[in-house]
């Protein structure tokens, strides 16, 4: 078993930065593939990054591509998602997911272990 937890979410204005953190406890975390996902309002929940074991191989959402950056500190069994320029239509709540078996996945199903989310407002 995973337990994960999100924090560092809050109100930025267009053009700002938050870092993500997502905290896990339980079984040993480096062996895990780590995701973001979001969800805005009255929309699906929908990938936004992950990578898999040593964080050496990541992979993000074309949305986010070039202004999200995912870390992880395998000591501290924490995953991060650094966002810079963001923009309103980032507004979602964020969250961290971990998927037990090897091979980035972005479908919301191939993943086994999931926070209670994190909230992002992007105001214009």
């Amino acid at each position: 078993q995973v337990q994960l937890v999100e924090s560092g979410g809050g109100l930025v204005q267009t053009g700002g930065s938050l870092r993500l953190s997502c905290a896990a406890s339980g079984r040993t975390f480096s062996s895990y593939v780590m995701g973001w996902f979001r969800q805005a309002p009255g929309k699906e929940r929908e990938f936004v990054a992950a990578f898999r074991g040593s964080g050496s191989v990541t992979y993000y959402a074309d949305s986010v591509r070039g202004r999200f950056a995912m870390s992880r500190d395998n000591a501290a069994n924490t995953v991060y998602l650094q966002m810079n320029s963001l923009k309103p239509e980032d507004t979602a709540v964020y969250y961290c997911a971990a998927r037990s078996s090897y091979g980035i996945r972005t479908m919301i199903r191939d993943y086994d272990y999931w926070g209670p989310g994190t909230q992002v407002t992007v105001s214009s």
